[in-house]
């Protein structure tokens, strides 16, 4: 990771609520300002209008930590955590100056694009400003380089490896709550090129290409076997990755997915949405799509819930969609692969799935020699974010069971 110069600033009153606590606004507006007066001491704030591009903010994430008050000195530390072709990560954190105290940390995604809207490469000053690419570090969020794509990915614990494929349009973040209760094995969980944090390449979206690019991350994390979990799209991808690399897979976990290529009908829907995330922006996906990802029980009982989906949604790039809805339109059958899995296979189905319904579900078990079949009550299509503790318990029993 590479530091930039730290900024000390003044809260005043105008900076907090009638507590006398910083608000979120004013902290939002100081670590604004402290980005760019960092970048004023190195390359020029007009380093990007220079260079013909402007910083977006992709995604944004802040955690608070304690209170600060009218008349505290904070430091603002900037450190560079990614830097990729045409986006950039930027983690910076708040601490009062008198004890050291951590009052706040966001960690920022950034993507350079031009004067029509489109990703352009970062800025070689830039580049050169912030430093070198991260190394990689295991047990954190990190980026790493797959067949030349920044790809974000979360390596937690140790022991035999377990790699989760999210579905669409959402990010690696959908399995933090399912994950966690999986002690004694090495989870990992990254965004696919295109989504969450990863890089957007300009082409290359195919459920080949992302089996491709899986293979590429457990060889860059020196794993030769790991059980692989899919949902939805993610269960395209795993069913790819067990037609084209058996002897990588120790089982598979098959969540709320089917083996069919779309009919003509679902094809035409897919191009409906590609239309509308070109006209509008991923965010317009959502709500489209949140009544038939998450149960009604959802939808009207776990607002955080839906709140991560839409966040998840909206904070897609549009290439990125775009580029997953032809990758899914486009994939090939793989109901002749079925009868061909001979490792162990555990199929999980939500009993209010709209998407994939249970007849359909019980089908794709059948079809898997000697697999096995659970269906999560109280769950549609998103199973691991709406019943996270009985799919965990679920998954955690079948991974035990593993010889």
């Amino acid at each position: 990771m590479s530091s930039v110069a730290f900024i000390e600033i003044r809260v005043y009153p105008n900076d907090c609520d009638a507590y006398g606590h910083v608000n979120q606004a004013a902290f939002l507006s100081m670590f604004e300002r402290a980005r760019w007066e960092a970048v004023a001491r190195g390359p020029g704030v007009d380093v990007f209008s220079r260079n013909g591009v402007w910083p977006a903010v992709r995604k944004a994430t802040v955690e608070y930590y304690a209170e600060a008050f009218s008349g505290d000195l904070l430091r603002f530390d900037t450190t560079l955590t990614h830097h990729g072709r045409t986006s950039f990560t930027l983690n910076q954190t708040a601490r009062r100056n008198a004890d050291g105290t951590l009052v706040a940390e966001a960690d920022i995604v950034f993507v350079c694009v031009g004067a029509g809207g489109k990703p352009t490469p970062v800025p070689e000053e830039i580049q050169g400003f912030f430093g070198t690419r991260p190394s990689v570090r295991p047990g954190a969020f990190q980026h790493l380089v797959i067949r030349g794509i920044a790809t974000a990915v979360d390596v937690q614990g140790d022991g035999p490896a377990i790699l989760f494929v999210h579905g669409f349009p959402l990010d690696r973040t959908m399995w933090r709550h399912l994950i966690a209760p999986l002690t004694g094995w090495r989870r990992i969980a990254p965004d696919l090129r295109g989504m969450g944090l990863s890089d957007v390449p300009d082409n290359g979206y195919s459920i080949e290409a992302y089996s491709d690019d899986l293979v590429a991350l457990l060889d860059s994390l020196d794993i030769e076997e790991a059980v692989v979990c899919g949902l939805s799209m993610g269960g395209y991808v795993a069913l790819e990755l067990i037609r084209r690399q058996r002897d990588r897979i120790r089982a598979l976990i098959l969540a709320n997915t089917r083996a069919e290529a779309d009919t003509d009908e679902e094809r035409a829907k897919r191009a409906e949405m590609i239309e509308l995330v070109e006209r509008q922006g991923s965010g317009a996906l959502a709500d489209l799509l949140l009544p038939k990802l998450l149960a009604p029980s959802s939808l009207s009982a776990m607002p955080q819930v839906v709140e991560h989906v839409r966040t998840m949604i909206a904070g897609n790039p549009d290439a990125g969609v775009i580029g997953a809805l032809g990758a899914m339109k486009d994939r090939r059958d793989s109901v002749e692969v079925l009868g061909k899995i001979e490792v162990p296979t555990l199929v999980v189905a939500g009993r209010q799935d709209q998407l994939i319904p249970l007849k359909r579900s019980r089908s794709l078990a059948d079809s898997i020699p000697r697999a096995q079949y659970t269906v999560i009550p109280e769950a549609g299509h998103l199973t691991p974010m709406e019943q996270p503790i009985a799919t965990s318990r679920v998954i955690s029993e079948f991974l035990e069971s593993l010889p």
